[in-house]
């Protein structure tokens, strides 16, 4: 074979080679996409958008660096907005209300409850009331038929402080929702927004989630002269993270026990902790189960929110 010949040969070699490793690399970057596969976030939009964008921001940081994966917060409109992205795929993992937490894992065959705050394993309500409505703080529960005939307004439809458990205790003192003015009570679609609407006059009395009462009330944004707190429910179970049932098969077995783990794990002691409890207005996570919603679903189908 001649020196012309052989380098030929050798040519023709090396070209076959690196055709044989680009197709090896070919069909090695699909496995390699998977592992980028982004974790998406989100939450029910029950404060303001300013507040949940700085708390899921700093949130998503947070479980990127823990769980070494892309984490990207997608807001919602809506509470059912959140349950129809959760069911359909679009979101991983949702911070949701107990009601909507409820019904997102009815939609969702084998959902699955993580974590809630310690706050949200005896949660409350408030009912707050402008000061021209007259009213004065109840000292029982059956002084709530005093609202019968007043304009009052709940958060979201769907809000399980805002709506779902004021309404049940109402019912359970004899106050029905056509017993308000107007023959039903208006929703001001989140919590900022019904203190809004009962400080400026709009509504007399108004039902929401006690913590973010306090909130705020802390950060100056309750005018103490115009609206105050009436009365206060029972405890119930409220809040918790929710979180789809293939997790694992996209990012790996374990996966789902991992991020369960890192959020259990956040701590005050921490900068990037403190500042997203805080924000949570929790000192920090628990662990929680399905079976802890049970009393939240029973009232939910007694209210028509579960069918």
């Amino acid at each position: 074979m001649s020196v012309r010949e052989q380098r030929a040969v050798i040519a023709t070699g090396l070209i076959t080679g690196l055709a044989i490793a680009a197709s090896l690399t070919s069909c090695a970057a699909p496995e390699k996409d998977a592992k980028q596969a982004v974790l998406q976030i989100g939450a029910i939009p029950d404060q303001n958008p300013e507040k949940l964008n700085r708390l899921y921001g700093a949130l998503s940081e947070e479980l990127s660096e823990k769980l070494e994966v892309p984490v990207r917060y997608a807001p919602v409109s809506n509470y059912a907005a959140a349950v129809s992205a959760f069911r359909t795929g679009s979101l991983d993992l949702v911070w949701f209300g107990g009601l909507t937490g409820v019904q997102a894992r009815l939609q969702t065959p084998g959902a699955r409850v993580l974590a809630q705050r310690d706050i949200d394993v005896e949660f409350t309500s408030v009912f707050i009331a402008n000061g021209a409505s007259g009213l004065r703080p109840f000292t029982s529960a059956d002084q709530l038929v005093e609202l019968k005939g007043r304009r009052l307004a709940f958060g979201s439809e769907s809000s399980t402080s805002g709506r779902l458990m004021p309404q049940y205790f109402m019912g359970e003192n004899g106050v029905k929702p056509d017993d308000l003015a107007g023959g039903a009570p208006g929703f001001s679609g989140s919590h900022d927004a019904t203190i809004a609407v009962v400080q400026s006059g709009a509504y007399e009395v108004g039902a929401l989630n006690e913590q973010v009462w306090r909130s705020n009330v802390k950060d100056g944004r309750v005018d103490p002269d115009k609206v105050k707190v009436i009365w206060r429910t029972p405890p119930y179970v409220d809040y918790h993270w929710v979180v789809r049932p293939d997790l694992d098969a996209r990012f790996g077995d374990g996966f789902t026990d991992n991020l369960q783990s890192t959020l259990l794990e956040l701590s005050a002691e921490t900068e990037n902790g403190a500042a997203i409890l805080e924000l949570f207005g929790a000192e920090r996570f628990i662990p929680a189960e399905d079976g802890d919603y049970v009393m939240i679903e029973t009232v939910g189908r007694q209210l028509g929110k579960i069918r």
